[in-house]
């Protein structure tokens, strides 16, 4: 069987280029005579992978000296919990709550402190972001918190809320390098690499350094302290180590394909050929607020539940993968990370046409 066109919300499509290069070197990497599957964290040859991966990420997105790249295990959930027992000293921080998980953070959040949920999109089932430009947020946080892109209702911050002074984490995993990104706004930015990066197992968390010290909260297990990683370059433990070298390789190819602004190029015109249609067409219709719209996760619904179910099927078997919505949602979903070539969405949009003409009459 060829390769489908896959539009998986995560673990996600990565490029074809990197799965050739990983492939050739499966059995033999650069004449170490082993996998890197295989291969000690403590060696020469994975020192140089990790390294290299630090260094190429902090090219791609302008990576300040003084904030450090961590490469953890745990899936971006665990920071749910990582976040709060390192960062919450006066047990106080502000949620901007706009879908599940960040409703997940939050209610992670309220175990280690007092989580105060100071903007929401809830009301409308997440299909817009709230204004952010003047939040009530808490004289005593610690930190006010986003989930930058929604991966399960396709909605994405285009301006970071105000946190009036107060350090901003996000969850960056369905739009890291995506495009460009201030850095600096940022205290705390964190991805699961299975989306835009890599395989999944690798979480990397960029943190300002202010932000690492050794006053966690009581009962923070070494694994989850930022200081540990900080101190030891990423290799306390053993690492992820085959998911790091896979990412290592992605940032080459984004690289090569010329920066993150490219990214940003490529992925406005692959969400403009889907949206456009979207919004011409007669049978299908997206869910999100046009503004607030994300690159990288475009739901939309035919307005019947039968009708979801067989284009569901029927794009599965004309090779169109995973279009089902997120569980919680239901509808369709197609998920458009970097390494979804345009030929990918071209060839979804013609089929969308050819099933709304078969089909339009029983809606």
């Amino acid at each position: 069987m060829g390769r489908i066109y896959n539009f998986s919300a995560g673990p996600a499509v990565l490029p074809e280029e990197v799965l050739k290069e990983a492939a050739e070197e499966m059995l033999d990497y650069k004449g170490t005579g082993m996998s890197v599957m295989e291969m000690s964290h403590r060696s020469k040859a994975f020192e140089e992978i990790i390294q290299e991966a630090e260094k190429d990420l902090r090219e791609l997105m302008n990576i300040p000296d003084n904030y450090k790249v961590l490469f953890v295990q745990g899936g971006a959930s665990q920071q749910f919990a990582a976040v709060p027992m390192n960062l919450m000293k006066n047990k106080v921080a502000d949620y901007i709550v706009t879908g599940q998980w960040a409703k997940k953070a939050y209610l992670e959040a309220c175990l280690y402190g007092k989580a105060n949920i100071i903007a929401s999109s809830a009301d409308k089932t997440f299909s817009y972001i709230p204004d952010c430009s003047d939040l009530p947020v808490s004289e005593d946080a610690d930190y006010v918190y986003i989930c930058e892109n929604n991966t399960i209702y396709g909605t994405k911050f285009k301006t970071l809320p105000n946190t009036k002074g107060k350090p901003l984490v996000a969850d960056v995993s369905s739009c890291i390098l995506s495009e460009p990104v201030d850095v600096t706004k940022y205290g705390v930015m964190f991805a699961g690499a299975q989306k835009n990066i890599g395989p999944a197992g690798v979480v990397i968390v960029i943190i300002r350094e202010d932000l690492i010290t050794e006053d966690t909260l009581p009962g923070t297990p070494t694994m989850l302290k930022y200081k540990i990683h900080a101190d030891n370059n990423s290799l306390y433990n053993t690492p992820p180590a085959y998911g790091i070298y896979i990412c290592g390789k992605v940032f080459k190819w984004v690289k090569k394909m010329g920066g993150l602004e490219v990214m940003k190029k490529r992925n406005e015109e692959k969400a403009k050929i889907l949206y456009d249609f979207l919004d011409e067409s007669k049978l299908f219709k997206g869910t999100v607020a046009k503004e607030d719209r994300s690159l990288m996760n475009v739901p939309f619904i035919t307005g019947s539940d039968e009708l979801d179910a067989k284009f569901i099927k029927e794009a599965k078997a004309a090779g169109f993968e995973n279009l089902k919505g997120h569980r919680t949602v239901g509808g369709m979903r197609a998920s458009i990370y970097n390494a979804m070539p345009i030929d990918g969405v071209k060839a979804l949009v013609e089929f969308m046409k050819k099933f709304e003409d078969e089909n339009l009459s029983r809606l």
